[in-house]
């Protein structure tokens, strides 16, 4: 599929084209710069969810029920699950292919499993466009669930517009999160599993830790549910618009926004030059035997690289 024809595709919600274009994304194709510059002008108006958490805490329960009530409110919704751990499975969280075959044959849903693969900038760039190819598509609402706590989870994370952490009793993650730097990303904290022992200590255990923390403007408010059950999940529903609400009556958003890209386009630019340096490494061996003979010093060498 030719790169105009891949667009229109995309632009019609066409759920083939989409899924072609978030493989575009990952696998690093050529058409991808083609594919950014056409959708690009029709983004903006989705809401993103981070869904971050450690394996086993019902992550993928949560989504499958925020798309459930999504679509009871008519939205579109669309998950993207990202592994940023296994770039040859594909992601393979999905595990929510099976939880949520409830909604497979929603047109009004769109589920995928991602992972960086070939994407120039890794994770941190390969989410933000995919989310947008989603967005062009015309799904309302967009659920970016990730897999672990790590650094590259946090800021897929902090990528979205609320960004909900799960904990779960039992499983020693708070302490996790705290270590992670993941307190400072999140909006909404949720305690699942919460029909469990244990879990009331995890909840005061982390409200404590966000008393001591640095004061924000919004108080991310402490959760408990079983989404097994389901319950809670209105709850965190009503949380997450709450957190929507705040960010547009405060300009947060739009400034939350602006900052995303111009990290995003930092990243690229970083991600290219590192790519171009590499090549005259290669291209310019006396450059690394200068090195070797302590002809050159390290910091002179980098300033000969850094000039176009």
């Amino acid at each position: 599929m030719r790169s105009d024809e891949l667009i229109e595709g995309v632009l019609a919600g066409d759920r083939r084209a989409v899924a072609r274009a978030i493989s575009a994304v990952e696998d690093g194709t050529d058409e991808l710069e083609a594919l950014s510059a056409g959708v690009y002008a029709n983004t903006g108006s989705a809401d993103t969810i981070g869904l971050t958490g450690a394996p086993g805490v019902g992550k993928s329960t949560l989504a499958t029920e925020l798309v459930t009530l999504g679509r009871e409110r008519d939205l579109r919704m669309a998950v993207l699950a990202v592994d940023p751990t296994s770039p040859y499975t594909g992601g393979a969280l999905l595990g929510d292919r099976v939880r949520m075959q409830e909604h497979a044959t929603d047109p009004g849903v769109f589920i995928r499993s991602m992972a960086t693969r070939g994407h120039l900038g890794g994770m941190a760039l390969a989410a933000p466009e995919a989310v947008r190819i989603l967005d062009a598509a015309g799904y309302d609402r967009i659920v970016v669930e990730t897999v672990g706590v790590g650094q590259a989870e946090v800021d897929v994370a902090a990528a979205t517009d609320t960004a909900v952490v799960v904990l779960a009793p039992g499983m020693g993650d708070a302490v996790q999160m705290a270590k992670a730097g993941i307190l400072e990303v999140a909006d909404v904290f949720v305690v699942n599993k919460s029909d469990r022992d244990g879990a009331g200590e995890v909840v005061r255990e982390l409200r404590q830790m966000l008393h001591l923390g640095v004061a924000r403007d919004w108080d991310p408010p402490v959760l408990t549910t079983a989404a097994t059950e389901p319950e809670g999940i209105d709850d965190l529903w009503e949380a997450i618009e709450a957190h929507r609400t705040h960010l547009e009556a405060t300009g947060a958003l739009l400034v939350r926004r602006r900052a995303r890209l111009l990290r995003e386009v930092e990243s690229l630019a970083a991600a290219r030059f590192r790519v171009a340096v590499a090549e005259r490494l290669t291209n310019e061996p006396r450059l690394a035997d200068d090195l070797e003979a302590r002809r050159l010093d390290p910091y002179r060498a980098a300033s000969i690289l850094g000039k176009p």
